[in-house]
């Protein structure tokens, strides 16, 4: 999804979509969803698709995940998503994301799932006096944004060929080369306001995503052979 027919401009997410999800952890069943269909398409994904046609002109086309989740290979098999997600479609690089759920927004963004490649390099310049301080002024001031390295999944010890005591320890850790800011429900979300504070937040992403396109190496296609 990259647009929408709705010439509707964004004014704003509808205040109901917090609540939407605060009660679908609770009803996690088709009945429930299915009475709340049409409240999730009017009042979560409508406001959503407005603001994606605001911002698509500058971050370029962006989609929106479908709610349903799968739950082949899960151990949790509850079938829908608790939350809204945007990313943006072009996936050979680093991305922007913004996720909506009872908790508020996540602005996102950055390489959520490296290759080997790219994390191994990510390492070398950790381990690198000469490199490491350009990388750590960056997220320094991505966190003047209020944004954070995500440290979901890191690694409990020290990565294969560094030591535990690593002064460094905690970047090498890392699996996910993404930075997020979370923001509670607040009164900016439900007006127009919304739609300059994505894009301030993104603009701050961007500035790690330049960083990790200009020092890790580009995604290699490989042969399904």
């Amino acid at each position: 999804m990259t647009a929408t027919t709705d010439a509707t401009p964004f004014s704003g997410l509808d205040p109901d979509a917090f609540a939407f999800y605060a009660e679908l952890e609770q009803h996690q069943n088709r009945e429930w969803w299915l009475a709340n269909k049409r409240r999730y398409d009017e009042r979560v994904k409508a406001p959503v698709e407005r603001l994606v046609d605001a911002l698509g002109g500058e971050f370029g086309p962006l989609k929106i995940f479908r709610p349903y989740k799968d739950v082949r290979f899960s151990a949790d098999k509850r079938p829908y998503k608790d939350h809204l997600g945007l990313v943006s479609a072009d996936q050979s690089g680093p991305a922007f994301y913004l996720q909506l759920s009872h908790h508020g927004l996540m602005l996102a963004g950055g390489l959520y799932q490296p290759t080997r490649e790219q994390l191994a390099r990510f390492r070398e310049i950790c381990d690198d006096n000469r490199l490491v301080g350009d990388l750590e002024a960056t997220l320094e001031e991505a966190a003047d944004h209020g944004l954070q390295i995500m440290t979901t999944d890191a690694l409990a010890t020290a990565p294969r060929g560094f030591r535990a005591d690593h002064p460094k320890i905690a970047l090498l850790r890392l699996k996910r080369l993404a930075v997020a800011a979370e923001h509670a429900p607040a009164e900016w979300m439900t007006a127009p306001e919304c739609l300059d504070r994505v894009r301030a937040g993104w603009r701050a992403v961007r500035e790690w995503n330049d960083w990790l396109v200009e020092n890790l190496p580009a995604p290699v296609e490989r042969s399904a052979s």
